[in-house]
């Protein structure tokens, strides 16, 4: 498969997916995933952006969840949007009873007028869903079924996703839903610098793949380590002879003919052992090729043990005239971690919004991540252009530095953000974060464009701050790896949540 920069991407997949299974497509961003899922489910998605070749072979009827809602769609009822893609005569009282309950949508809902574009995260991926079960689809290709869901609906999706009683191959970022759903794995990688495709299906758990895949490279890496060690003192061995026979040529006497042939002869032997360490450096086991890990650093940020980073409340919440919330009141101290979590539509968003101003009131360089990267991002900019706007040697030299530090190629760093893919922009922006030497992190679902194989090593990152740390996320791994305290957002404002139970 070839994308649009005339690049392959994906080369010699091959895979099958078996009857009723539920099959992950996993991948760093950018590695085609989206564009391999559209082409299974209908070529013609892809026209003009990629080229592929090859055959694929899908039993039954295919249903595709797009990653977003069309915006042409927004603007459609509820029953309209059922309408357009379901056929009439399916539309019936009963099949769309047993369709909203299967996921668990209210019948009356069905035929509402309210707009697509109105509904949470959640409820239009349920409605998608609904419109695939009223087509009795046999095979469900789903693009990012877990993004902008809170936990409830995220919980739901995994009960929906491990009993329905259809093939599923469906990407996602959320580590805990593949742990709990996916039961074989297709892996695109592009190695060496992104340069290089590689593809892998297996028909194992996703926890498996990811713990086999992880023993094999340990394994291969050591074996690598080994080899060239043992390799480098052979080599080291035979330079030492070959410098001392030719030191030896060098300083015969010519009248000493027969010492000069034994030297000479010596010599020939000498390098015809060096002709069998070529082709025994040429066997040794590699290093083992996988997508290299992000390695940021933070360049500064720190708050001392206990002081106040933010003491807000209480407040009432509201948007656009109406109440979210009542009595809001939240405090933070230095270096704290405070997550919230909460339905979608409560005002997480809105609440985040609203505090950091008042974090920057206290004289804190506090860095605030949309969950909308446009809000922040120029989409015709180059990265380093937004990483070092002044545009001074030094600033772009380390903009270029933490760039390939977060994967960038240097193509990547030359193409405009707008370009880029979800996942290269939180990248970036939690980059400006640490040129920036912010002390204070305000994140709104960092971790949602991530692909499970990035998502760890950001984890890591923001375990590393030495500041405080606000964010909402719905990202389970992260709320617990982080060992934050966790707040729900209610309408009677934040409490205590307790994460045992995800």
């Amino acid at each position: 498969m070839i994308d649009r920069d005339q690049k392959t991407i994906v080369e010699d997949l091959c895979f099958t997916v078996p009857d009723g299974a539920k099959a992950a497509l996993i991948g760093e961003e950018g590695n085609g995933k989206s564009t391999l899922l559209k082409w299974l489910y209908d070529p013609k998605l892809v026209e003009g952006y990629a080229t592929v070749t090859g055959d694929a072979f899908v039993s039954g009827t295919k249903g595709y969840l797009a990653q977003e809602l069309p915006e042409a769609e927004r603007s459609l009822s509820v029953y309209e949007y059922l309408c357009a893609h379901c056929r009439a005569e399916d539309l019936t009282p009963k099949t769309l009873s047993r369709a909203m309950k299967e996921v668990d949508l209210p019948f009356d809902l069905a035929y509402s007028d309210q707009k697509t574009g109105s509904l949470s995260g959640g409820e239009r991926v349920k409605l998608a869903l609904a419109a695939l079960l009223i087509n009795d689809c046999d095979v469900l290709f789903l693009d990012e079924p877990s993004n902008d869901l809170d936990l409830d609906t995220l919980l739901w999706l995994e009960r929906f996703l491990a009993s329905v009683k259809k093939t599923v191959l469906y990407i996602s970022h959320d580590e805990v839903l593949l742990s709990r759903t996916a039961d074989s794995v297709i892996h695109l990688e592009l190695v060496r610098r992104k340069k290089i495709p590689r593809a892998t299906a297996a028909n194992v758990p996703y926890d498996e793949y990811m713990r086999r895949r992880g023993a094999a490279l340990e394994h291969q890496s050591q074996v690598a380590q080994f080899e060239q060690k043992a390799f480098r003192e052979k080599k080291e061995r035979y330079l030492s002879i070959y410098n001392a026979v030719e030191h030896a040529q060098a300083t015969v006497s010519r009248q000493d003919p027969s010492a000069g042939r034994l030297l000479k002869k010596k010599m020939h032997t000498v390098t015809s052992i060096g002709r069998r360490l070529e082709k025994e450096q040429e066997a040794l086991t590699e290093a083992p090729e996988a997508e290299w890990a992000i390695q940021p650093k933070w360049l500064g940020g720190e708050v001392k043990n206990g002081r106040i980073v933010l003491e807000y409340g209480p407040e009432p919440l509201s948007l656009g005239g109406r109440a979210l919330a009542q009595n809001v009141r939240l405090r933070i101290t230095g270096p704290e971690r405070v997550t919230i979590v909460g339905r979608n539509g409560c005002g997480k968003t809105t609440l985040l919004k609203r505090l950091v101003p008042e974090i920057e009131k206290r004289g804190y360089n506090a860095f605030y991540m949309p969950q909308t990267y446009t809000d922040v991002l120029p989409p015709d900019r180059l990265p380093v252009e937004f990483l070092a706007p002044d545009g001074d040697k030094e600033s772009v030299t380390e903009a270029r530095i933490f760039l390939g530090s977060m994967k960038y190629t240097a193509d990547e760093m030359s193409h405009p953000i707008r370009a880029l893919s979800g996942g290269q922009q939180a990248k970036l922006l939690l980059l400006k974060a640490i040129l920036d030497r912010a002390d204070v992190l305000v994140l709104d679902e960092p971790t949602r464009n991530l692909s499970p194989l990035s998502a760890p090593a950001v984890r890591t990152l923001l375990r590393e701050f030495r500041g405080a740390i606000l964010l909402v996320t719905h990202d389970r791994t992260l709320i617990k790896e982080l060992d934050a305290r966790t707040l729900r957002l209610t309408p009677d404002g934040l409490v205590p949540f307790d994460t045992s139970a995800l």
